[in-house]
């Protein structure tokens, strides 16, 4: 995998770039970069990333097994980022379903900055 372009669409390597958080070995410096890392999460079926990086408050709504069935019953073909702030992000997420239709999941989720890590909060869906 370490001559794949990252699942996040920067153009960089996949260990040059989300891979170096999905391993725990750095911390997302910004929002939008633990959005990307989280996208990445998801096309490699880390469903405990996605939960370490779930605000703590907020972890009782997810389980390790939904996740990994919602990211293993697709695949994942592309994140595109429409907006961002400090700690907001807005993206559309591309992929295939189960019976290989292509989707699309938008989202625009909230980040909280708390003991100098990212978080994700929540996020509104349509």
């Amino acid at each position: 995998m370490e001559s794949k372009k990252c699942f996040c669409d920067t153009g960089l390597l996949f260990n040059d770039c989300c891979n170096l958080y999905l391993e725990g070995g750095q911390k997302a410096a910004t929002a939008l970069t633990l959005m990307r890392s989280r996208y990445s999460a998801y096309a490699t079926h880390n469903a405990d990333y996605l939960l370490e990086t779930t605000y703590v408050s907020e972890r009782k709504y997810y389980s390790k097994s939904e996740i990994l069935k919602w990211a293993t019953s697709n695949k994942w073909q592309k994140l595109e980022i429409l907006s961002t702030s400090e700690n907001t992000v807005e993206f559309k997420a591309y992929f295939l379903d189960a019976n290989q239709q292509p989707q699309t999941h938008y989202e625009f989720s909230t980040f909280k900055f708390e003991n100098g890590v990212w978080f994700y909060v929540d996020g509104k869906f349509s």
